[in-house]
């Protein structure tokens, strides 16, 4: 059982559901004098239309922002909520004691009850989050990199390979078991530096990026569609208003879907760009045309 956590609007956005406290954030940035935001979901910042915008100025990348904390009666886990990298990207951030060492786990948000990093995963109680549990032998096999899940628990993984040749792999739940990670098929798994998904909430896509032929360079993003008969679609590249020459990849989409923000050419400080996620739904279009 974990302690309560106090910053119970934080825990809210922890759970994807984006209703926070835009009151006690006008509070924070007054008292650590940052930007002056409004009352809206985006810490003030503007949301974008079709073109492509920086995401979040450098003054919140150089904050912390931890909230909430609490360590299990036990004392061999502690557990706070920070947001991530950015205030889009929430997580839960637990330091576990193994063979006298702290080991740090970081849980991203999925838009459940449930969070997931790598092998391992969360689930909410009443009072904070459960132990650390591991999806099973078959996932801790895997190299994963990033792993995203749907609200069906739907999960998607990269499993990092040699010489560029990454893999997805996808895993369901199944008259109420985990199905052991399967790779996709080709229509996501061809090319190199196959990495970053990212599974839509209701299952109906998944984003990633890979270097492969027609592309505008290196790394660049893609989209596929689930088709009606259950099976994935041909990847769509989301085409030069995002991708460029150089690698590009790292695409989410914000828990109340409205935004698509993702990492252009990925070189350091790694800054990040978000775009209104109607170019998802033009998208599906041309997939349907197909």
């Amino acid at each position: 059982m974990i302690n309560t956590f106090k910053a119970t609007p934080f825990l809210l956005l922890l759970a994807a559901l984006f209703a926070i406290s835009a009151c006690d954030a006008k509070k924070k940035a007054k008292k650590k004098n940052l930007l002056s935001l409004e009352d809206d979901l985006y810490y003030g910042q503007k949301p974008p239309g079709s073109t492509p915008q920086d995401l979040i100025p450098d003054v919140f990348l150089t904050e912390g922002w931890e909230l909430g904390a609490g360590f299990t009666p036990s004392m061999d886990e502690f557990y706070f909520t920070t947001n991530g990298s950015s205030p889009f990207s929430p997580a839960v951030v637990v330091f576990r004691k193994e063979n006298r060492t702290w080991k740090q786990y970081k849980f991203n948000a999925t838009g459940s009850d449930t969070l997931y990093t790598k092998d391992k995963y969360i689930e909410r109680t009443n009072t904070g989050w459960s132990a650390i549990k591991s999806l099973g032998p078959e996932f801790e096999a895997i190299r994963i990199m990033r792993l995203t899940a749907s609200l069906k628990g739907t999960l998607i993984m990269d499993e990092v390979g040699t010489n560029g040749n990454g893999v997805l792999r996808l895993s369901r739940i199944v008259n109420g078991r985990r199905e052991a990670p399967q790779p996709l098929g080709p229509e996501i798994n061809t090319g190199k530096w196959t990495a970053h998904p990212f599974i839509a909430p209701d299952d109906s896509y998944i984003i990633w990026d890979s270097e492969r032929e027609g592309g505008f360079g290196d790394s660049d993003m893609y989209i596929s569609f689930r088709q009606p008969d259950g099976s994935w679609g041909p990847a769509i590249n989301f085409g030069d208003e995002i991708n460029t020459d150089g690698e590009d990849g790292g695409g989410y989409v914000t828990p109340d879907g409205k935004y698509l923000s993702y990492c252009p050419r990925c070189d350091p400080p790694y800054d990040r760009k978000w775009v209104d996620a109607e170019i998802i739904e033009t998208l599906r279009l041309k997939d349907q045309e197909k």
